[in-house]
């Protein structure tokens, strides 16, 4: 009697992921670039034995880092959904990190399920440079820059608005409709913080929001002006866009999510210069600054 062949289940893994992005050309794949979702695509294969497609809740540029992208991807055999992370992790370089991995329905999609991303820009704004900020900051110190002035400019945009002016070129969305949740900067030291949540982004424009932005912070532009050009759609009066490694995906949320706060909500640590430290230092003639990481955020939804 011949033994009755059980079909090999099929499971659709989710994955938190975090990655700097500094020696990559973005998330997506390309041809003779590297990219984050070939690297863990190329792990997922050597593991599996066959090529899967991994789908992200975002499409990050070259330069830009994530603390808690999202993605997903669809297996045949009997790793447990919940291990696929520490697997991963042991295939993967150095500069990519699987924070969880989660099995969640067929139904559910890290770019379409999504009800949310957030960004964060990170501004360095001390006259020297500093080479551990280097990477995640953009160093900006000349004007200075008025941070109520910049929050002022981001109110208007609130809600749901066309943001052409903030549309690069080469995308292939159909429309520049987009719903802002929520629109922030603060100051920490000579630490400025720009977050931006919505329900989805165009391309390029956070950073081309950002370079808008550092306008009015300086002064250069008129928060009227800045208001008008986003809203009149003057995408030819968008002409500079903010360095990629300031700028981070921050998270991504969803209705249903599998995973707890702790893996994915804030985990993004702000390098900020302790103001009590270094008047302290400067008090006793000393050369040592301390250096703390500080997280907001703390009310964690």
């Amino acid at each position: 009697m011949l033994a009755s062949h059980q079909p090999t289940p099929t499971q659709r893994v989710a994955l938190v992921i975090q990655y700097l992005g500094t020696h990559f050309h973005g998330w997506q794949r390309q041809k003779q670039h590297r990219t984050v979702q070939e690297d863990i695509e190329t792990a997922i294969a050597k593991i599996l034995g066959y090529h899967v497609t991994l789908h992200g809740a975002g499409r990050t540029d070259s330069g830009v880092h994530a603390a808690a992208q999202v993605a997903h991807f669809d297996a045949t055999g009997f790793i447990p959904a919940h291990k696929w992370a520490a697997v991963l992790n042991s295939y993967l370089p150095e500069d990519i990190l699987i924070r969880a991995s989660a099995n969640v329905s067929d139904h559910w999609h890290s770019r379409f399920s999504a009800a949310y991303r957030r960004y964060r820009y990170t501004i360095y704004t001390e006259g020297c440079s500093n080479l551990f900020v280097k990477p995640f900051s953009w160093h900006y110190y000349h004007p200075p820059l008025d941070e109520s002035l910049i929050q002022a400019a981001l109110k208007p945009l609130l809600g749901k608005h066309d943001l052409a002016a903030f549309h690069r070129a080469g995308s292939k969305r159909s429309h520049s409709w987009v719903e802002v949740q929520a629109a922030e900067c603060h100051r920490q030291g000579p630490f400025i913080h720009i977050e931006i949540q919505a329900d989805g982004f165009l391309y390029g424009m956070v950073r081309l929001l950002v370079g808008m932005l550092v306008q009015v912070g300086s002064g250069k532009r008129t928060l009227a002006s800045f208001t008008d050009i986003w809203k009149e759609q003057r995408r030819l009066e968008v002409k500079y866009a903010a360095p990629p490694q300031g700028l981070c995906l921050l998270r991504v949320g969803y209705p249903d999510f599998p995973f707890s706060p702790d893996v994915w909500y804030d985990t993004m640590p702000k390098l900020a210069i302790s103001q009590e430290s270094l008047v302290k230092s400067q008090e006793s003639n000393a050369f040592t600054i301390d250096y703390g990481l500080l997280t907001t955020d703390s009310q964690k939804k």
